[in-house]
């Protein structure tokens, strides 16, 4: 079955990731939540260059990635899960769960951090929030992510299975929970209870600080209800709230190269946990030219 899972890990999961990627962008265009403002090709051009250099740095930086660790943890015996014996259907639960609340908790460090919030803050710099915003992530970002999720692979000795599960459900979910669609609100009340929505997500793009600094899950959302993140809707209603931060907010920081140096411009500051302060910019929701 490890055998099986390594051979095709790579098809299974840029099988789905295209399937979702389609699907999503068909429904954006044929009932969008919202209005845009951008052109599609300028940042859905750059922000796929972002995940065409994040796949070559993750392969190059890891000689093994998630899946590969937990067959080679679990032919030397090493982690949680194979020093207790435990039913299999178990650690798969577990695995899938404690993974999950290891990126949440991950996800609150990152804005919690100075250091960190200028690297993850390319993310929230996106001027408007579509299925491609869920896959911009800055390259340092996505190198310190993946240390951290093979770290709790190997402590958990988590099944191959559960792994690969988890990978293919949290790119899944996060083009679906950034995605630029309309859900009925009786759906989404219901859906948000077990899954990260979009209507959901995007409260988490404001540019309102008290707004950034809530619904962390990108996969489960009991996170966020458990441990007091949760924040139902945005003050200014969904069609209205302005996308983004308060720096970086011409369109030409948009570009592969402006996004690439973002950590290293301007102040770290009125983002992180605990350094709000209300945001200048927050009248205009149109980005300058």
């Amino acid at each position: 079955m490890s055998d099986i899972l390594l051979a095709n890990e790579a098809t299974i999961r840029l099988g789905i990731f295209l399937g979702v990627l389609a699907a999503m962008a068909a429904w954006e265009v044929a009932a969008p939540r919202r209005r845009r403002e951008i052109p599609r090709l300028i940042r859905w051009s750059n922000n796929f260059g972002v995940v065409l250099l994040d796949t070559v740095l993750v392969r190059l930086a890891f000689p093994v990635v998630a899946v590969a660790l937990a067959v080679f943890a679990a032919e030397r015996g090493w982690g949680l899960f194979h020093a207790v014996e435990v039913p299999l259907w178990l650690a798969f639960v577990v695995s899938v769960l404690v993974l999950d609340l290891a990126i949440y908790l991950q996800h609150v460090m990152f804005h919690a951090v100075p250091a960190l919030w200028r690297l993850h803050r390319m993310h929230h710099a996106d001027l408007e929030f579509d299925v491609s915003t869920g896959l911009r992530f800055h390259p340092l970002e996505i190198l310190l992510s993946m240390g951290i999720k093979l770290a709790v692979v190997a402590v958990l000795g988590a099944p191959a299975a559960a792994v690969l599960v988890f990978e293919v459900l949290l790119n899944a979910t996060s083009m679906f929970n950034h995605a630029n669609i309309r859900l009925p609100e009786r759906i989404d009340r219901v859906l948000r209870l077990l899954v990260v929505t979009p209507d959901m997500h995007r409260v988490h793009h404001s540019i309102y600080p008290s707004e950034t600094n809530s619904n962390f899950g990108f996969n489960l959302p009991w996170w966020d209800r458990l441990l007091g993140t949760y924040r139902p809707q945005p003050r200014d209603g969904h069609e209205g709230m302005t996308i983004g931060i308060e720096q970086f907010r011409n369109r030409r920081e948009l570009w592969l190269h402006r996004m690439l140096i973002q950590p290293l411009l301007g102040p770290a500051s009125g983002y992180p946990i605990n350094r709000e302060r209300r945001p200048k910019a927050a009248k205009s929701s149109k980005p300058a030219e």
